[in-house]
C-alpha cells in the first residue's frame, strides 16, 4: 500500500482511532522522548571536568561533545527528515530513537576522544530527525480539536530535560564516573524505544501528491517569519540559560546555579500547563504574551540583580514565559506549512540548535568583555526583536484566528 493520503484522511484516521480524544499515553511517550534528547545534548556541559579527566583531553576538547551533538543536528535534520517523510512514521520514530540509543552506548563505552566525538555527532543526526518528525507526527495522532494541546503535552519533555535530565546527569557523573551518566540514558532511551513500539500508534507519512521542495517550505506564507523569531528568542533564552553561573555571580547573591534552575523549571512546566489549556483557541496571544513575560523577566534581571528575592521572581517569570515556547512556535510552524509540517518542524530543530551554538559564543563574549550583568541586557534585546516580529507576523506566521 502506498502512502497516498491526504490530510482530510489522516484527520479522520486520527479522529476514528482515539474517539475524538487526546492519545495522552501516545504523547507522553513523546515528551519521555523529548526530555532524553535534551538531556543528552546538554548534559555533557556540567561534566567537562570529568570527561576530559577520563578521556586525557582538555575541557575545551571535552566541550565539544554538546558542539558536535548540535552539529550532526544542524547538518542532517533536514535532509534527513525529507528523506523520510513519505514513510510510516512509527517505525521512521523507533529508528531514530535506536541511532540516540546507540550513540549513547558508545558515548559511554569509549576510550578515544574521536570515537566519542563521532558517536555525540551521530547521535545529533538521529535527535535531529526525531526533533522534526514529532509535531507532526503527534498532530497526526491526535483529533484536531485537540492538535495545540497534544504538542504542548509532547513539549513537556524540553522543560524537563533542562531542569531535572542536566542537573541530575551531571550529579550522577560527579558522584560516581561520567559514563554512568551515558549508561543512565542508554537504559532509558531503550526503555523509551519498547513503550513507543507498544503505545504509539502508527500514522501515515506525507502524500506524495503534497510534497514540495525544501526552499519552497522556507518560503511558505509565514515559515520564514517564525524560523526568524526562534532564532532571537531561543538565542535570547540560550544567552542567559547557558551562563546563568556568571550572572548570579556578578551581582554576588547567594543563590546557587541548582537552585536556580529547578525554580525554573517548576516554573517552565506551569507555563506548559498554561499553554496546552489555551493553545487551540489563542495562539497569536499566547505568543505575544509569552515573549512579552519573557522580555519582563529581563528588565526584573537587569534591575533586581542584587536581590535574591527578585532575581527568583525573574526566573520564575522566565519559566512561565518560556515552558510553552515549543509548542507554541511548532504549533505556529506547522500551521504555516501544512502538510509540509515536517520538514518544517526540522527546520525549526535546526534553528534551535543554531541559538544554542550561538549563544556559547555570544554569550563568552558578552562575559568576557563585560560580566554575568550583561548578560540580560542581550536576552532584552533580542528578546524584543523577537516580538516585533511576532507582531507583524499577524497574517501568516502568527494568525488571530489559524
Amino acid at each position: 500500500m502506498t502512502c497516498q493520503t491526504t490530510t482530510s484522511d489522516r484527520v479522520a484516521e486520527a479522529s476514528t482511532d482515539d474517539g475524538d480524544r487526546l492519545p495522552l499515553a501516545a504523547l507522553l511517550v513523546m515528551a519521555l522522548m523529548g526530555f532524553l534528547l535534551i538531556a543528552t545534548e546538554t548534559m555533557p556541559a556540567g561534566l567537562l571536568p570529568q570527561i576530559a579527566v577520563g578521556l586525557s583531553v582538555s575541557e575545551g576538547v571535552a566541550g565539544q561533545f554538546v558542539s558536535a551533538f548540535a552539529l550532526g543536528t544542524v547538518i542532517a535534520a533536514i535532509p534527513a527528515v525529507a528523506l523520510t517523510r513519505g514513510m510510516r512514521r512509527k517505525p521512521v520514530f523507533i529508528v531514530g530513537i535506536l541511532g540516540i540509543l546507540a550513540a549513547n552506548v558508545v558515548t559511554a563505552l569509549s576510550s578515544e576522544i574521536a570515537l566519542s566525538l563521532a558517536a555525540r555527532f551521530v547521535g545529533g543526526a538521529f535527535a535531529g530527525l526525531v526533533w522534526g518528525m514529532t509535531a507532526g507526527y503527534a498532530r497526526r495522532i491526535t483529533a484536531p480539536r485537540y492538535t495545540g494541546r497534544a504538542l504542548a503535552i509532547a513539549s513537556i519533555g524540553v522543560p524537563l530535560g533542562l531542569a531535572v535530565g542536566t542537573p541530575f546527569g551531571s550529579w550522577l557523573g560527579a558522584t560516581s564516573d561520567w559514563r554512568w551518566s551515558f549508561g543512565t540514558l542508554a537504559v532509558l532511551t531503550l526503555i523509551t524505544a519498547v513503550l513507543a513500539a507498544l503505545l504509539i500508534p502508527d500514522a501515515p507519512g506525507q502524500a506524495a501528491t503534497t510534497q514540495i521542495a525544501l526552499v519552497r517550505v522556507l518560503h511558505l506564507p509565514g515559515v520564514a517569519v517564525i524560523l526568524a523569531v526562534i532564532v532571537a528568542w531561543m538565542l535570547a533564552h540560550n544567552i542567559v540559560y547557558t551562563y546563568i553561573s556568571a550572572y548570579l555571580s556578578s551581582g554576588g547573591i547567594d543563590l546557587s546555579v541548582d537552585v536556580a534552575l529547578v525554580t525554573f523549571g517548576v516554573a517552565a512546566l506551569l507555563g506548559i500547563g498554561v499553554t496546552g489549556a489555551v493553545i487551540d483557541h489563542t495562539l497569536r496571544p499566547l505568543v505575544l504574551t509569552s515573549i512579552a513575560l519573557f522580555i519582563a523577566a529581563g528588565a526584573l534581571f537587569i534591575v533586581g540583580h542584587h536581590s535574591v528575592v527578585a532575581v527568583l521572581m525573574a526566573i520564575v517569570l522566565w519559566g512561565l514565559a518560556f515552558g510553552g515556547a515549543a509548542a507554541q512556535l511548532q504549533t505556529a510552524i506547522s500551521i504555516a506549512s501544512g502538510d509540509n509540517a515536517d520538514v518544517a518542524n526540522s527546520m525549526l530543530g535546526v534553528a534551535f540548535n543554531l541559538a544554542i551554538f550561538a549563544a556559547g559564543v555570544v554569550g563568552a563574549v558578552v562575559i568576557g568583555n563585560f560580566d554575568g550583568f550583561a548578560l540580560p541586557i542581550v536576552m532584552v534585546v533580542l528578546a524584543l526583536t523577537a516580538l516585533t516580529l511576532a507582531f507583524l507576523g499577524r497574517r501568516t506566521a502568527f494568525p488571530m484566528k489559524p
